[in-house]
């Protein structure tokens, strides 16, 4: 380490400016509401059918239910999405960021004393939301194509194989990043929201009546009445607001007050007018309670309809892929998952990633999906159970958010959150009336992540504490070292190592393998914050041990993907400076083997072993120069 010098100037970036509203109100309507904008295609379908136990056959439909199914759907998304997501939640950010993880981080944060629940809570979301996250490309784009049936029936044996060439192309255009397209996701959102809306309009002026649904006695009479069908309908009500975490979890890419202007301005109307217009062309043709949403429309337009809706459920499936590809880059980074590899998709945004490992692993779940269920309506069964979980755990943790970090009297918070909550646990139990349909399937994957995650934070706990009994204080260290310095070479070494205290086994086994040291040597702590980003001027902590040893702890915010060598041309401001080719990086390569008295389950044992050995080399996940990196190994038994 020398004095500052110019070299350093190149880890500087200008600040970009940042979007005006109305750009970011836009994107939202792509990228937030593609999901929930693309429900009118099957929710009022499934619940009258659920409804009637017509399972979506022709045939007499009561008005009482027409009218309590869209009485249901109404409050479900006044209450549920509005309400709850765009009045409370777009609150609960975490220094502007949302979503599962983001609320975890901040629960913590704000609680005086470490919750254990809350971080399994946090992994109950997570996994549940990679359940979703394999539907909703498949349940999305099968929905839209099967629209191809209402235009001639001569297309039902090519419905499944578009569905597939489809999703196998979505997903093949990942790693080329989707910044070239995204700009017109908003635009054509837009589009499919005020054409949705306009196909409802004349159905309703037809029908005015259909309007008492906004009673929310209709609802309430429906549900008192039809005992356990009222709950199985109440499941397939909820496919009405799948998505609605979309807007809490998007929170930081768009802002609150352009996520909500266009919720309120132009998703919930362009919504309410579809659904409304769906019942009212149900009263008036009971047969079209087949296919509403495309039967509802004139045949002129079926073509261009499902052209449109085709579209808009690819935005609805790329925002759920992405989605994915953000929660797994915040598990890494709070330690709930292992490395992986991550490949930057543009040079202008940061946050546009692409998970080789993820992407895969989400196609192989969303074809065997799709080629198991083969119709919209056996994948309606699956759907729901998962996204409904996620909901009741961030009600949750949203409590001692609202209680201590916006500083409300307990029973406030609790006077606002649990009626909400009970709501979510309703939906849950509606929900759960469809396990043995096929709502086992996002459980079981659900299931699998989860077990992934306690595995991965639990061996990793594990193998930390016996990494320590290889380490020597590194006090002690300096003071031996300062009696007898071993051959000084020039340059600087940096030794990472999780504990700021010990000395870590790469610079044991550097001094025992070649008896010699750098003239300067830094000990590296690689640490995650509980803010989604850490700023410059607190990101690095330094400290001099003696003339050979100082520390150096860096903090990234679990949003950023750790750039070490980036991160040190902040150096400079401690009057420090780390010259590229006269620095090495040294690193401890863990080989961990099954020990004969394991701490935990022998199948455990083995799946953490699995995990650690594929995971992402670290020097390419912290982004060191191959060149400069050196990698000393160590063997454990766990």
């Amino acid at each position: 380490m020398e004095p500052a010098s110019k070299t350093c100037s190149e880890f500087q970036v200008s600040s970009p400016k940042p979007p005006s509203f109305w750009v970011l109100a836009v994107g939202s309507v792509g990228v937030v509401y593609g999901d929930i904008g693309t429900s009118p295609l099957y929710a009022m379908h499934e619940a009258l059918g659920a409804a009637t136990g017509t399972s979506g056959t022709s045939g007499g439909v009561a008005v009482e239910a027409v009218y309590g199914v869209a009485s249901l759907i109404i409050w479900a998304l006044i209450l549920v999405v509005t309400v709850k997501y765009v009045v409370i939640l777009l609150n609960a950010d975490n220094k502007g960021e949302g979503g599962t993880l983001s609320l975890m981080a901040l629960a913590q944060r704000v609680m005086r004393s470490r919750l254990g629940f809350i971080p399994v809570l946090a992994m109950i979301g997570a996994a549940l939301f990679y359940g979703d996250a394999m539907i909703t490309p498949a349940i999305s784009v099968l929905s839209a194509i099967e629209g191809l049936k209402v235009v001639t029936p001569a297309f039902e044996p090519y419905v499944l194989p578009i569905t597939v060439g489809i999703i196998i192309g979505l997903f093949m255009v990942q790693a080329r990043g989707t910044a070239s397209v995204a700009s017109f996701f908003g635009p054509i959102t837009i589009l499919w929201f005020l054409v949705i809306a306009a196909a409802g309009i004349p159905h309703i002026l037809k029908n005015p009546e259909v309007l008492v649904s906004f009673y929310p006695g209709y609802a309430v009479s429906f549900l008192l009445s039809h005992g356990m069908t009222g709950l199985i309908t109440l499941g397939a009500v909820f496919l009405a607001v799948t998505g609605a975490e979309a807007l809490y979890a998007d929170l930081g890419h768009f802002g609150k007050r352009p996520i909500q202007f266009a919720w309120l301005l132009l998703v919930l109307p362009c919504l309410l007018l579809n659904y409304l217009g769906q019942a009212a062309f149900i009263l008036d043709e009971p047969s079209g309670i087949a296919n509403p949403f495309f039967l509802m429309v004139p045949n002129w337009a079926l073509v261009v309809l499902v052209i449109l809706a085709t579209a808009a459920t690819i935005i609805a499936s790329q925002a759920v892929i992405t989605g994915a590809y953000s929660m797994t880059r915040q598990a890494i980074q709070l330690g709930l998952l292992p490395r992986m590899e991550v490949r930057f998709t543009s040079d202008a945004h940061a946050g546009q990633v692409y998970l080789p490992q993820v992407n895969w692993a989400l196609l192989l779940g969303v074809m065997a999906l799709t080629l198991a269920f083969q119709n919209s309506s056996d994948l309606a069964s699956a759907y729901g159970i998962a996204v409904t979980g996620t909901m009741v755990v961030t009600s949750t943790m949203a409590i001692p958010v609202i209680w201590r970090y916006w500083r409300w009297p307990l029973w406030a918070a609790l006077l606002v959150m649990l009626p909400l909550l009970a709501l979510d646990c309703i939906f849950l139990g509606a929900n759960s009336l469809k396990i043995a349909d096929g709502g086992w399937v996002p459980l079981a994957l659900g299931g699998m992540m989860m077990l992934v995650m306690w595995t991965w934070r639990r061996g990793s706990r594990i193998l930390l504490a016996e990494t320590r009994k290889l380490e020597v204080p590194l006090a002690d260290l300096a003071n031996s070292l300062g009696r007898r310095s071993p051959h000084l070479v020039p340059g600087t070494a940096v030794f990472f190592t999780s504990d700021t205290e010990s000395a870590p086994t790469a610079l044991l086994h550097s001094l025992k393998h070649y008896f010699v040291l750098h003239e300067r040597n830094v000990i590296l702590t690689i640490r995650t914050g509980d803010l989604p980003v850490i700023a410059d001027d607190d990101k690095l902590k330094f400290e001099k041990v003696d003339n050979l040893f100082s520390r150096l702890v860096i903090t990234f915010g679990y949003m950023e993907t750790p750039n070490v060598p980036r991160a040190l041309g902040l150096a400079p401001k401690f009057g420090l400076t780390f010259e590229p080719m006269r620095t090495s990086f040294f690193l401890s390569r863990r080989n961990v083997l099954e020990a004969r008295k394991s701490k935990m389950p022998r199948w455990q044992d083995k799946l953490f072993i699995g995990l650690a050995r594929n995971a992402n080399d670290a020097s390419r996940y912290f982004q060191l120069p191959t060149d400069r990196v050196v990698e000393l190994g160590t063997q454990f038994s766990i």
